[in-house]
């Protein structure tokens, strides 16, 4: 459901993604960038930390969560505008080859009483990859306009 007003979501609903498979070189290039610590950027080096082997930064994690959020099924009018996260999670590290997508589940939805114009949603978004395991757990409140002021 792309461009959807506060009118066409409703509690229940689930949406899913496209997928991504992410590699060696884009975990170190993000980590590079923006958490370089040695489990993100050398192999080698991950060897001898919790992680055992390279991993991705719980960051990258998100930020492609983000960009599948933005291609997949659902997109709210005006976008995906978060308010903030009752959760956040990294409950499995996410590696080298592995192939991700995401599923929405839409948990709570209410009109703004101040701002009648727009509401929030409360969203539970799940990344996977190929092995059926949650590399991500996030609930999300979103802002979401509406149609119309009227409920």
């Amino acid at each position: 459901m792309r461009d959807a007003y506060l009118e066409d979501i409703s509690v229940g609903q689930i949406f899913g993604s496209g997928r991504v498979r992410v590699s060696a070189e884009n975990i170190v290039r993000f980590a590079q960038d923006f958490d370089p610590q040695p489990f993100h950027l050398d192999p080698a080096l991950a060897e001898h930390t919790l992680f055992g082997d390279l991993a991705a930064s719980g960051w990258h994690t998100a930020a492609l969560t983000m960009r599948l959020m933005v291609d997949g099924e659902f997109l709210p009018a005006g976008g995906i505008i978060a308010a903030g996260f009752d959760e956040l999670a990294w409950p499995v590290p996410v590696r080298a080859g592995d192939e991700l997508h995401v599923t929405s589940e839409i948990l709570a939805v209410r009109r703004s009483q101040s701002r009648t114009m727009q509401g929030v949603i409360k969203v539970r978004n799940l990344t996977i990859n190929q092995n059926g395991e949650v590399v991500q757990r996030a609930i999300g409140n979103l802002i979401v306009k509406a149609r119309s002021a009227e409920p």
